[in-house]
Parts: C-alpha cells; structure tokens; sequence
C-alpha cells in the first residue's frame, strides 16, 4: 500500500497516436508515435513530477497498452490502486493531428472502450476519501454507467469535504453533440470548488466572447472559489469572489500543444494541496499561476503530454529565463 493522495484524478487513460511529422492531416501521415494519455491522468504524472502526491482512478483494457499505461502511472509515482483492467473492452485509442501552428485535430476510437465500462460498485472510495482534491474532467460524464460512478465518485468527494476540481476538457467528437456537451458539461458545474477552463471552451459554453469579464463571470456560481481561464501562450485568468487578475505566460518554441491545460492543472493544484488559503491570498495565487504557466508552456516544447511534463527544477530555469529545459 502507498501512503494516501492527497490529489484523485478520476477518468480515462488512453493512447494517444501522434503522427510522427508535424503538420500533415491524419490521412498524409506515414507513422505516428505512440503516447500516454487521457486528461486526469496527465493531471496525476504532472502531480508527481512536481513533487505532490497522486492517486488515478479509472478503467483500463486488459490489453498491451492497458498494461503499459499502469507501467507508466506507476513509474511516473501515482498511486494505481484504484485502476481496474477490463476483460471485455479495449484500451482507448485517440489519433492526434498536429497541425502546422501545433493545434490539435482529433479521432477517437472508443466502442466502447474500457474506461466507459467503469461501474460505481468498482469505485475505490477510500483513495477519494482521504484526498485533499478530487479531480475529474467531463469525458466521464458522456456514458454509462461511467456517468453514475463519477457522479457516486463526487458525492462521496463532497460528503468527505474534499475539494472538488473540474477541467471539463471539451472533446466534441465524443458527444453526440454540441449541445449535449454543453449540457453535460454544465450539469456538475455547480458542484465544484475550482475549475479551469479554456478561452476556446468559455467561447464554446457562453457562445460568446472569451475575452470578456462579463461573459466569463456569466459561468461563475457561489460555490467556487476560484475560476481560472488559460489563454494559451498570453497566460491566465483568475476569478475569486474578492478580487481578479492576469498572470502573463511565457514565450516558447511550441511544439505539441497536448497536455499543456494538464501541466497547468498539475501544478496548480500542487499549491492549493500544499496551502488552500491561496484562494484568499491573491499575491500567493498569482505566484501559483505564474509557476504553472511555466509548466505549461514547458510541456508544449516536446510531443505527446506525459514525457514533456516538467519538473519544479525544469519551471523555476523557465521562470528565472534560463533555458536549461
């Protein structure tokens, strides 16, 4: 047994295919390079890799790369106790285009995959329990009975008085569609304490203008305690309930933008474990947020999300404007 997380991560881990030349459309591509993946997971390696402690909850395949991705939470120091191996369903796979500007096209293939086949009665509700944070995506929310075990996941999170974090991670090919991931996406919104979230997915949510405060705070509710928008390379934003702000990013050569949202979470989630009066100390949050935008612009100078995580040392040399990373 490992000594409790303080941070879950619940959902899916997959393998993400990544072509092997930047640049070209998944049908040009000659080969791709395999890589580990599936947000909450990345989130669990990014924990580690800066120190903090993590646990991963979810379903994988008994399959090679369902057992190779249990290798790598457990070489990367996250706790596995609560991945289950599925006899019945594969492992998911995602295709990942880059395209020349380093954004993401995506193709999935999950019919079902494991991770969706994840029952409520599988849940290991101690690893929830004694955590500081619960984090979860929306990706979960899409099937059954994955659904109600996340939802099982969260009350028992809440009831316990653990911290519930929401990067909900949009993926439109997964939804039936745009509206039902509107929907699902905003149907535990009000549930969490902390959520992070894209300027493309409060343009997406909102259907209107992401650099407005107004349109931003239109997705605040009384529960949070801090509201975080990623800008991609000009930084973030935050929201409290006392006060607002920016936090200006660092300028990289971006390679792969893949889990760059995820370093982000990690580290930031790394400062609120280790001190949660962050959400009342502005000058401490935005130390926080300018560590994890270092983190984050870091994982986008290499492919695939979890070999490019970096380490404390690897932040503070971008923040001190060495490039030792």
């Amino acid at each position: 047994m490992s000594k409790p997380a303080e941070i879950v991560c619940f959902g899916e881990m997959l393998i993400d295919f990544v072509p092997d030349s930047a640049g070209v459309s998944l049908a040009e591509s000659t080969g791709f390079l395999k890589a580990p993946g599936g947000a909450p997971a990345n989130v669990a390696c990014a924990i580690t890799k800066l120190d903090g402690t993590s646990a991963f909850i979810g379903k994988v395949g008994d399959d090679e790369f369902g057992r190779m991705l249990v290798d790598i939470l457990k070489s990367n120091g996250v706790n596995s106790e609560g991945v289950l191996f599925d006899t019945h369903a594969r492992t998911a796979l995602a295709f990942v285009t880059l395209k020349r500007n380093g954004e993401r096209e995506f193709m999935f293939y999950r019919n079902p995959s494991a991770d969706m086949l994840l029952k409520e009665s599988e849940l290991n509700l101690g690893l929830i329990k004694q955590a500081k944070i619960f984090h979860y995506g929306s990706i979960s929310l899409i099937t059954e009975p994955v659904r109600s075990a996340h939802m099982v996941a969260m009350k028992a999170a809440k009831d316990a008085g653990v911290l519930l974090s929401y990067d909900p991670n949009v993926r439109l090919p997964l939804w039936p569609s745009p509206e039902a991931a509107r929907e699902g996406i905003r149907s535990i919104w009000n549930e969490a304490d902390f959520i992070k979230v894209s300027d493309d997915e409060v343009n997406f949510l909102t259907q209107k203008d992401a650099d407005k405060d107004e349109t931003v705070m239109s997705l605040w509710h009384d529960r949070l305690k801090l509201l975080i928008v990623t800008d991609g390379e000009k930084g973030c934003r935050y929201f409290t309930k006392s006060f607002k702000g920016k936090v200006s990013g660092f300028p990289v050569k971006t390679v792969d933008t893949t889990g760059a949202g995820d370093a982000f979470v990690g580290s930031l989630l790394v400062s609120i474990a280790k001190d949660p009066s962050i959400f009342q100390d502005e000058e401490k949050l935005k130390k926080a947020l300018k560590f994890a935008n270092a983190c984050g612009a870091i994982s986008t100078t290499q492919k695939g999300a979890i070999p490019a995580l970096p380490s404390t040392a690897d932040a503070q040399g971008l923040m001190a404007g060495s490039k030792a990373y």
